[in-house]
């Protein structure tokens, strides 16, 4: 399964080992250093599929660059990753439509199954709106 992820954290660090052990595994990966970066760079590649975000930034933190994430690109899977995990703040994320929260340092086999089930998520959603249209399409023509 080809996916496209975009990595966002302010860590650079971290950010770059991870790039390096995602792309490893057949990964495409884009990165962000914070949430105003990561919305530029969903809005010029319309193929990430997930967004790994994590909750403490300088500036728009994780939860506010997910609420953007979710109202300017619904379909985007949005996976939260922190080493501040509260539950409040993982509750938040939840309800504002992040798939998880994990926890770093994230066990990596644990975040690629996080990966697929959202990739998988949201190609599923993908497919469920293309046949809505063309059986609107269908429907409009008289077939």
């Amino acid at each position: 399964m080809i996916m496209k992820v975009l990595l966002v954290d302010d860590e650079a660090p971290f950010v770059e080992a991870l790039a390096k052990r995602l792309d490893k595994r057949g990964v495409t990966v884009s990165t962000a250093f914070s949430g105003p970066e990561a919305l530029e760079k969903l809005q010029e590649d319309s193929r990430i599929d997930v967004v790994v975000l994590d909750v403490k930034m300088p500036g728009m933190d994780g939860i506010d660059a997910l609420k953007a994430i979710k109202l300017a690109y619904p379909l985007v899977e949005v996976v939260m990753l922190t080493g501040h995990a509260t539950v409040e703040s993982a509750i938040e994320g939840m309800k504002l439509g992040a798939l998880d929260y994990l926890m770093k340092p994230c066990e990596m086999e644990i975040l690629m199954t996080k990966l697929q089930e959202a990739k998988a998520k949201k190609s599923k959603q993908e497919d469920k709106i293309a046949e809505a249209r063309a059986m609107n399409i269908a429907l409009r023509r008289g077939d």
